[in-house]
């Protein structure tokens, strides 16, 4: 098979992965000379939460795999065509396509073969022949198989920037359903290890006095679950995304919406669940991590265990706690503001930073390019008093027109 031929399979089968995003690493400036960078820009389809624009090279190394998860195309039953790299055609196709300025880095990802050693034997070579032969000091994001070798993945987070373990799905009952191979347990065990390992880098970089040791992947640990596939609803889904955030320490946990396959089985849903729902979750997902909500404040903004799809889940939290309303733009704490719909956290920032010299006033607000009919029926400014707070029709005038039609979801762009 031609290579090309092999990249429009593999890097199409790679789209299904939503844990492509290349934040939170450092400069691999100890390397003399070295190819590469974390810090540029170029052709991108992955974005940083800064903003920035991330170019990645997104391929699995092998669309075959032995396990027979029945909400994955590739599994080992599914009619598609396979293709597998060799290890050396990753490498050539990785530095050629950085020389043309087209990635900065690689988003690496397997189905299982032969074994889940093996398997991970292969996508650290991959790792370790960019690094040590080549001097890449670009993004690596490796995905890694918890069944492997305890040596292997220690291996892994050695040579990658970030590493990443699949949840699969909110529920270890919904996993023993439709993953058998898999096991909830090991999952978690295994990200339990690259916690360990992390924050052990973390505190022998904070103490080294000379010489830094390497660190074991600084951009940390990131998860996936897929939404739809099971019966777990919106609540749930947050739950466990709640207790990976505080007790594996993740970095990013992915949401993606279950896509239906050909030949499916009949345990899964026959139609995909509305995208705005995926879209929701991250939002409410940045709730959490940012905003100081709590899973249950952020439920109670819809009605039975799942979120509102015609509204974002801070309006509709604070459609249904209007008694926090209105809010003195100019005296609130940080904390209060954070919860006015329509103000994000930098804006928030830049609110407070400007009314230590000044009043602010609803002209400022439009300047920081806020939403003002988002935002005014739940604050107090000079020369603006909120009204209408209690009157039932408010909601009507938050709901976007085209609630529905338009939840934003990145996607991979083609290579050719």
């Amino acid at each position: 098979m031609e290579l090309r031929e092999k990249l429009e399979i593999l890097a199409d089968a790679a789209k299904y992965d939503a844990s492509c995003a290349s934040s939170g690493t450092t400069q691999r400036n100890s390397l003399k000379g070295g190819l590469g960078s974390t810090e540029g820009s170029g052709i991108c389809h992955a974005y940083a939460p800064d903003g920035r624009c991330i170019s990645l090279l997104k391929i699995l190394l092998t669309n075959a795999c032995v396990f027979d998860c029945a909400y994955c195309v590739n599994r080992a039953s599914s009619n598609v065509r396979r293709a597998r790299f060799s290890v050396r055609e990753v490498v050539d196709l990785t530095l050629a396509f950085y020389r043309r300025n087209t990635i900065e880095g690689l988003f690496l990802s397997s189905g299982i073969i032969r074994s889940p050693d093996y398997t991970m034997e292969q996508l650290v070579l991959v790792a370790r022949t960019l690094r040590e032969e080549h001097g890449f000091r670009g993004y690596i994001h490796l995905k890694t198989i918890p069944d492997a070798a305890p040596e292997l993945l220690a291996e892994a987070g050695r040579h990658a920037d970030r590493l990443s373990i699949n949840v699969e799905l909110p529920k270890a009952e919904s996993l023993t359903a439709l993953a058998p191979e898999k096991d909830f347990r090991r999952i978690r065990v295994a990200m339990a290890g690259l916690r360990g390992r992390i924050e052990e880098s973390q505190d022998a970089v904070k103490t080294a006095r000379r010489a830094q040791p390497k660190r074991f992947a600084p951009a940390g640990q990131s998860t996936q679950m897929i939404v739809g596939a099971d019966g777990a609803d919106d609540g749930v889904i947050l739950g466990t995304a709640t207790d990976l955030y505080a007790g594996y320490r993740m970095r990013r946990v992915y949401y993606s919406a279950y896509s239906p396959i050909p030949d499916a089985s009949r345990l899964l849903p026959p139609i995909a669940p509305p995208l705005v729902r995926e879209h929701r979750l991250y939002q409410a997902d940045w709730l959490l991590r940012f905003y100081g909500f709590s899973r249950e404040e952020i439920m109670a903004g819809g009605e039975g265990g799942m979120l509102d799809l015609e509204l974002d889940p801070k309006t509709a939290w604070a459609l249904k706690h209007r008694e926090h309303f209105p809010v003195d733009v100019n005296t609130a704490p940080r904390e209060a503001l954070l919860r006015v719909p329509g103000l994000g956290a930098r804006t928030v920032d830049r609110i407070i930073a400007a009314r230590r010299h000044m009043l602010v006033r609803a002209e400022d607000l439009a300047r920081l390019r806020v939403s003002l009919p988002k935002v005014l029926p739940f604050v107090l400014l000079p020369g603006h008093r909120a009204r209408g707070l209690e009157r039932p029709g408010l909601r009507g005038l938050l709901v976007p027109e085209t609630a529905f039609a338009r939840a934003a979801r990145p996607v991979q762009m083609s290579l050719f």
